[in-house]
């Protein structure tokens, strides 16, 4: 896979950063749609430590952008968006987080048993099964349990979709584990928060009010760790905004509202 994949024309400012950890090429659907009016990156994170992947992303916004960009992140890609925003406040002119994962423990603590109880029993029990192949150390093709898993959760997190297909065309259980431990890790100890203190630019959240990562574990703390935050709910809408038949279209106007608003006019083509 390309990396980072190219979508539209130079200058490239921006740059979207898909989820999971490890659910690589992700936003193709988002970049794709953008890309008629501004120059797209879409970096592949292959690192298996948050570092890495920080380090990963500002290699493709200086190899191949034109920084200050606008970065879009998708649920982990969002906390990893504000995590860089912080690291590298020089290269990020905006910040959109979309579906973001949430930023203080307790607000995590009901997601999972949300998207179970949104499943037939049929799939619960697949569910469960599929968590276990997971941890199981013996267990094989672990990529593919990961895939088969997150399929269960893209039609959990779903309010009403026009489809399942998120277009994500590899998984990688070995970049999902070892970065979401590091991220929890990260997240329990309030780092994440704090480093809300070195993000410059304004940051907007996009949040479904369907989405089982609870709006306000986004919304409160990040109204008070950032210092420009704006905070918008699309009605109807789930974890990912594309894919919802009723949110689409407004989230893609909002997309372009908030892109027109801070980039140059000679971003546009």
């Amino acid at each position: 896979m390309q990396n980072p994949r190219i979508h539209g024309e130079p200058p490239f400012r921006v740059a979207v950063l898909h989820g999971g950890p490890g659910a690589l090429g992700g936003m193709a659907p988002v970049a794709r749609e953008l890309a008629s009016q501004y120059g797209v990156l879409e970096p592949i994170q292959r690192a298996e430590s948050i570092a890495g992947q920080v380090e990963e992303l500002r290699g493709a916004i200086l190899g191949r952008g034109n920084p200050p960009v606008v970065l879009i992140g998708s649920s982990w890609g969002a906390m990893l968006g504000f995590i860089f925003s912080a690291r590298h406040p020089e290269l990020v002119r905006k910040l959109i987080l979309v579906g973001s994962g949430v930023y203080e423990e307790a607000s995590a603590a009901r997601i999972q048993e949300t998207r179970i109880s949104r499943l037939s029993e049929d799939e619960r029990l697949q569910a469960v099964s599929l968590a276990e192949a997971l941890d199981d150390p013996a267990a094989a093709g672990k990529d593919l349990v990961l895939a088969r898993l997150g399929a269960l959760m893209t039609k959990a997190d779903a309010y009403d979709p026009v489809a399942l297909d998120t277009e994500t065309p590899e998984c990688c259980f070995q970049i999902h584990r070892a970065v979401w431990n590091e991220a929890q890790e990260l997240r329990r100890s309030g780092e994440l928060l704090r480093l809300g203190r070195h993000v410059r630019c304004p940051v907007v959240a996009i949040h479904g009010d369907y989405d089982p990562h609870p709006a306000e574990g986004v919304r409160a703390p990040l109204s008070s760790a950032v210092n420009d935050f704006h905070f918008i709910l699309l009605k109807n809408c789930g974890h990912l905004p594309w894919i919802e038949r009723q949110a689409k279209d407004e989230f893609f106007a909002l997309l372009r509202k908030e892109l027109q608003e801070s980039l140059p006019r000679t971003a546009c083509l």
